[in-house]
């Protein structure tokens, strides 16, 4: 598609001259629109799978599994940790009433500071220096869409002389982007204890047959189609558009309301229809449904939710119910919250009307930090950096698990966890036996959450994060950031420094050695990503996209 797009573009300004050439935005994006269009058929009702009608005590039984991923929620957007949205006007109260009702996890860390390669590492438990799979996929020529859009906006990428070109191109198609089969997920294990496996919401771990998630362990996959909440024009919708952001006007220029749905064993028809509603409702809807299809039988429910990731839409409804806050794209963003949180409140409250509240493990993450090209800088505070960046503010999200009778109310775990540790924990839960023909880089947690053990055991006490030249290890109450690209090393203490404001890479050099060498240890058996990154980019670590950079600003080059 994108190949056509360029081409034409091209053709259009040979023979439009300088006309064309200055209007050339408007071309790309009419012409973007056009090639990705895609028929949307009218909203078709899901019938999940039913399970037995007979209902059986399932008290002493393996557990249902819920696991709610946020997508871009920043640590500070949930009221549990003292702020919330809009300093503190629009609380959390059901995703509160979660974390109350079981464990928080005041260290817990997103697999990386970016969605795809996170939502890999928690279906995995394994780092991409084994899956390959290190860059969120996108196709070969969208950098170059996105460059348009960036000069038409006169954007200026602050990149000093010598590093503003991308990595070179290489042709890989967007369709074999993909979390390799071969790879075992949480799903395909607790298949193996005889667990309906339903996923419902964004998946981003590859479109094609063989990486969708009916071919990774789920039955069944009520798939996110396109971008959009709601159709632009629905007269229950409340937009909020960011003129200053190239990859918001990408999405609102591409994006259409769409799901799609696949069921195991069946062939994949790609036949996308209208979702039955704003999106974090209607995904809702579904759950709700799905739970009381498979309420007689162990089921392991992946929710995944869109929000509140960019395009900002909420529906009337909440923008009235939040209140006046400005601007205009702080409060749609705080509707969106809302209805978040609503979500959660509505799963908890279906498991205890049925009966399942006792015998079920709930576990609510984000897949990275809150964006800094939204433009709210208060998303991730008191944390420096945002999504984009392995800063605190990138990678640390609100991360809590419910499990009556096994999690006591009120625990705190301050021991370090991340993402990987989700697939032992969960296969734990389900009583799968971990894969022996491959390592497993998270840990069991249940240990530690059900008070038997204080400490997680971790290889070389560290947790690594990586984005290309891109390298962070924390061991211990240390921190290090390596970046290749930039030559440039940020060394903090966390137990002195939480929000790592004091570099000291200067100062502690037997420290900084000590961590280098734990980076080149991980990465000296690498495989290797499975496709290089198309695109480089400068990211402010102490502003959002909308301030003016200062000459003088810490950033981090991040490839993607």
């Amino acid at each position: 598609m994108w190949k056509r797009i360029l081409i034409g573009l091209l053709v259009l300004i040979i023979a439009g001259g300088a006309l064309a050439w200055f209007n050339r935005g408007a071309i790309v994006f009419e012409m973007v629109k056009r090639a990705a269009r895609m028929d949307v058929a009218e909203n078709q009702p899901i019938t999940w799978t039913p399970g037995p009608e007979t209902a059986v005590d399932r008290s002493q039984g393996p557990p249902n599994i819920v696991f709610i991923l946020a997508d871009d929620l920043g640590i500070n957007d949930v009221s549990t940790f003292g702020g919330g949205v809009a300093g503190g006007r629009v609380p959390t109260p059901n995703i509160d009433r979660l974390a109350a009702e079981g464990a928080i996890f005041s260290n817990a860390y997103s697999g990386t500071g970016t969605c795809a390669p996170s939502r890999a590492m928690l279906m995995t438990g394994r780092y991409p220096t084994r899956t390959g799979f290190e860059f969120t996929p996108m196709p070969a020529s969208m950098p170059q869409i996105l460059g348009i859009v960036s000069d038409e906006l006169d954007v200026d990428t602050g990149m000093p002389d010598g590093q503003e070109n991308p990595a070179d191109f290489v042709e890989v198609e967007y369709a074999d982007m993909g979390l390799p089969p071969e790879e075992v997920t949480v799903a395909e294990l607790l298949k193996t204890q005889d667990y309906q496996n339903i996923h419902i919401g964004k998946w981003h771990l590859g479109r094609a047959e063989r990486f969708r998630a009916v071919s990774q362990g789920f039955d069944e996959s009520l798939l996110m189609g396109h971008g959009l909440y709601l159709p632009e024009d629905d007269p229950n919708v409340v937009n909020a558009q960011l003129d200053f952001d190239p990859i918001d006007i990408f999405l609102w220029g591409v994006s259409q309301f769409a799901a799609d749905f696949d069921r195991a064993g069946e062939t994949a028809e790609d036949v996308m229809f209208e979702p039955g509603g704003y999106l974090t409702d209607y995904w809702t809807d579904e759950a709700i449904k799905a739970i009381d299809a498979n309420k007689n039988r162990p089921f392991f429910l992946y929710l995944a939710h869109w929000a509140p990731h960019t395009p900002l839409q909420a529906t009337v409804e909440d923008y009235e119910a939040v209140g006046d806050i400005q601007p205009h794209r702080l409060r749609v963003y705080a509707a969106m919250i809302r209805a978040l949180d609503r979500s959660v409140g509505r799963v908890m409250d279906k498991l205890e009307e049925e009966g399942l509240d006792d015998n079920t493990i709930i576990v609510f993450s984000s897949d990275n930090g809150g964006a800094g090209y939204i433009g709210v800088p208060d998303v991730n505070a008191p944390y420096r950096g945002w999504k984009i960046t392995l800063f605190e503010g990138g990678i640390k999200v609100p991360t809590f698990m419910k499990w009556p009778g096994r999690i006591q109310p009120g625990t705190v775990i301050d021991e370090p966890v991340a993402h990987i540790d989700i697939l032992p924990t969960l296969a734990a839960a389900g009583g799968a036996t971990l894969p022996s023909d491959r390592v497993i880089d998270g840990r069991n947690l249940l240990p530690l959450v059900t008070g038997e053990t204080e400490v997680v055991e971790r290889f070389d006490d560290a947790i690594f994060w990586s984005s290309g030249f891109y390298k962070v290890v924390r061991a211990g109450d240390w921190k290090l950031h390596w970046n290749e690209r930039q030559d440039r090393r940020w060394l903090f203490n966390l137990a002195e420094d939480p929000t790592e404001q004091v570099n000291l890479a200067q100062t502690e050099t037997a420290k900084l050695a000590e961590l280098e060498g734990l980076i080149e240890a991980h990465w000296a058996d690498s495989r290797g990503p499975l496709y290089p990154h198309l695109t480089e980019a400068p990211i402010c670590i102490d502003k959002t996209i909308v301030d003016t950079p200062c000459e003088n600003d810490e950033y981090i080059v991040w490839p993607n």
